[in-house]
């Protein structure tokens, strides 16, 4: 499947909607999380793909682009990285909120291609890559991010190991990490500073609660 056929699924499946916790900007999201699932899988012919993370409006993504929207000196002027964006729903924050140049990851072929629609949805511009950030020092991306912004990422033990390494590496850097989670299982609190809490509405189809508290951190190394 195409970036056309991508993206052609995806405007078939979702619609445009304004996350609740950032009703400034539009996303195609789905209505339902199973349907949209299982049948991203019958169109690849493959069963047990991930959830298609990128139609959803997670909490953590929704508050830290709260707080970046809220707190534009933070990325105004600066060069960001959006790590495994999604739906870009931070990417595009950061470049209403100034950035200078934003870029977005995301190893999902179906994430790339909602991040172009969204992106345009929205009238901003950014970088796109499927480049596993992790797999490289930090120091040696080019142009060097000033700001990393990590939404909702520390679900699951091993990849939260390695972003927390990844991370060090960018404060070390220079960089400044900003994380936004709402209480998942593998955050590394004891690395981290909070500098604001949301209560973000989400869905029981995917949370355990129809309001999530969500906290925006530092990463402190």
């Amino acid at each position: 499947m195409g970036r056309g056929d991508e993206a052609a699924f995806i405007a078939a499946n979702t619609a445009l909607a304004a996350p609740p916790h950032v009703p400034e900007i539009r996303l195609h999201l789905a209505t339902d999380a199973l349907p949209l699932w299982h049948k991203t899988e019958e169109e690849l012919d493959a069963a047990g793909l991930p959830l298609p993370f990128w139609a959803f409006a997670w909490a953590g993504g929704q508050a830290l682009a709260r707080h970046v929207l809220d707190n534009p000196d933070l990325v105004r002027g600066r060069q960001v990285l959006v790590f495994a964006a999604g739906s870009g729903l931070e990417a595009i924050a950061a470049c209403r909120a100034g950035a200078a140049a934003v870029v977005a990851t995301d190893i999902d072929a179906f994430a790339r291609s909602a991040m172009v629609l969204n992106a345009a949805a929205n009238g901003v511009g950014f970088e796109i890559t499927a480049m596993d950030v992790l797999a490289a020092p930090f120091a040696a991306l080019q142009p060097r991010p000033d700001v990393v912004l990590l939404g909702d990422v520390f679900y699951e033990k091993p990849m939260a190991e390695r972003v927390a390494t990844w991370a060090a590496q960018a404060l070390a850097a220079g960089a400044n990490v900003l994380v936004g989670d709402p209480g998942r299982s593998y955050l590394p609190k004891d690395r981290l500073v909070a500098l604001a809490e949301y209560r973000v509405p989400t869905t029981l189809a995917l949370e355990d609660a129809e309001v999530k508290r969500t906290v925006v951190w530092r990463f402190l190394g």
